[in-house]
């Protein structure tokens, strides 16, 4: 009896990325993978599986709920790494021997969480992570807002020297001044209140005010629990948080007049100040880096200055990344403090944003010439020119298909967006020659062209017989005259 088949799927909140899919997130990649490296951060990599207590400390699972759950043929608690960070921290405590700090490092790689798909949410994404560990003043922090945005302008996210986004910052230390200035000492409730500040933007801000005192009942008729704090509480809350400004300064003064007068809320305004004068001087303008007090999404995480970047052309997309300064995060490995901050972008929420922007580019190959025959050229002939193709730099392929018509054979060469085509026939082998075929310019002119002869010499005229000697510089004028088209 034959084996029943197999339903040919991903998991569910997994995907595959077909070439075209592939050449675009290489592109995006390698853009981002530039611009760290010109800050003078360089490349680190870790496994995608951890030890469990790596990735959740002493507290245990309920840390993290959404985390794979694996276990080592050993039998050891194990776990798929649901950020970069965690091994970060891990690696410079590990290698503190071999790690001279301050360290600046990037990563690139998949994590994992089993949460609950969803448009744009998925089990498995790419982040492109950049950290400096050991660095404990503001210039890091301002270091790495400066590479997002230099990152972001580098993906085309600017349209007439202004940017389409937009790098939000806040502090943990000024929520802590006005929470704690005010009485609230308790972590937990911290960690509520910066929780339900945190879903302003997608509950309003009547339901922020409800959870903040006793609670609500959502739409579906679940009661969701209060903070209790009390009214006038509450109401110097969003105060606070509803703070804007023009400049980052004038933010900063802004606060002042929210905060409770305490040596936590002088030392938080000053690194805000600090912080400002940094961004100042690295170029960074007001429209790419603004304070914004309001940001509360991962503070409790963060031991300092937070941000995050919004696609300001794209809202429905959201954050495709941000960050922040964490302090004590390898403080579960060592006994130590290792100051550290760093951010991530998400590659598919980034690319998602791109496409929505029409900015992204979907390229069917990364092919630059393919080869051609005409008449009976032996195949031997075929894979030596291809060899000498390949030897000057050029990304070749040849046709192995059943198909002896040429037009056939370009017309897979077109399937796939491939520029260039050198065609070897018998005669041209004789005489040591080959023709270079512009394949882009010829659809070019032939697409309105109906009369058969026309077609035809249109055709012609983007293409050259050259010696085989000089196949090379034909080919490198073409793709040149691409790249400045």
């Amino acid at each position: 009896m034959k084996s029943p088949r197999i339903k040919a799927q991903a998991l569910k909140g997994f995907q595959d990325f077909l070439p075209g899919e592939m050449v675009a997130r290489a592109g995006i990649i390698e853009v981002i993978r530039k611009i760290y490296e010109r800050f003078g951060f360089v490349q680190l990599d870790t496994p995608v599986i951890e030890h469990m207590e790596t990735l959740t400390g002493s507290a245990g699972l309920e840390v993290n709920k959404e985390i794979f759950r694996l276990e080592t043929p050993e039998g050891e608690p194990a776990a798929l790494r649901f950020d970069l960070t965690v091994p970060f921290a891990r690696v410079v405590s590990q290698y503190r021997e071999q790690i001279k700090l301050p360290f600046r490092r990037y990563h690139v790689g998949p994590v994992f969480r089993g949460d609950k798909p969803g448009p744009g949410r998925y089990r498995q994404f790419t982040q492109i992570d950049v950290d400096i560990a050991g660095a404990r003043g503001l210039a890091a922090d301002a270091e790495i807002i400066a590479v997002l945005c230099e990152a972001m302008r580098a993906v085309g996210l600017c349209q007439d020297n202004e940017p389409l986004f937009r790098v939000r910052i806040s502090n943990r230390k000024l929520i802590d001044a006005l929470l704690m200035g005010n009485g609230i000492q308790d972590t937990e409730r911290i960690k509520h209140t910066l929780r339900v500040v945190d879903k302003l933007g997608k509950v309003g801000l009547e339901n922020v005010r409800a959870e903040l005192g006793e609670g609500r009942v959502d739409e579906s008729g679940d009661p969701i629990p209060g903070v209790h704090l009390s009214p006038g509480m509450i109401e110097a809350i969003l105060a606070f948080i509803d703070v804007k400004g023009a400049e980052r300064l004038a933010v900063v003064e802004a606060l002042r007049s929210k905060l409770p007068a305490t040596n936590d809320a002088d030392a938080a305004l000053a690194e805000m100040t600090e912080l400002a004068g940094y961004l100042d001087v690295l170029g960074i303008s007001e429209r790419e880096a603004a304070f914004d007090p309001s940001l509360t999404r991962g503070l409790d995480y963060y031991t300092g200055p937070v941000y995050e970047i919004e696609i300001t052309a794209c809202k429905s997309v959201g954050s495709v990344g941000g960050g922040g300064r964490y302090n004590e995060l390898c403080s579960r490995f060592l006994a130590q403090e290792i100051p550290a901050t760093g951010a991530s972008i998400g590659v598919e929420r980034l690319m998602t944003a791109l496409q929505e922007l029409g900015r992204l580019r979907f390229p069917k190959s990364t092919v630059q010439v393919c080869i051609a025959t005409v008449g009976r050229v032996n195949q031997r002939e075929v894979l030596r020119l291809a060899t000498e193709l390949r030897e000057q730099g050029f990304n070749t392929a040849t046709y192995l298909g059943g198909k002896k018509n040429m037009a056939e054979q370009l017309s897979d060469a077109d399937r796939y967006e491939v520029p260039v085509a050198v065609i070897l026939g018998e005669d041209e082998l004789q005489r040591g020659e080959v023709s270079v075929k512009d394949l882009i310019a010829g659809k070019r002119l032939r697409n309105d062209i109906e009369d058969h002869d026309a077609y035809r010499e249109a055709g012609r005229a983007t293409q050259v017989t050259v010696k085989r000697a000089g196949v090379g510089a034909a080919i490198r004028t073409i793709l040149e005259g691409l790249d400045n088209a």
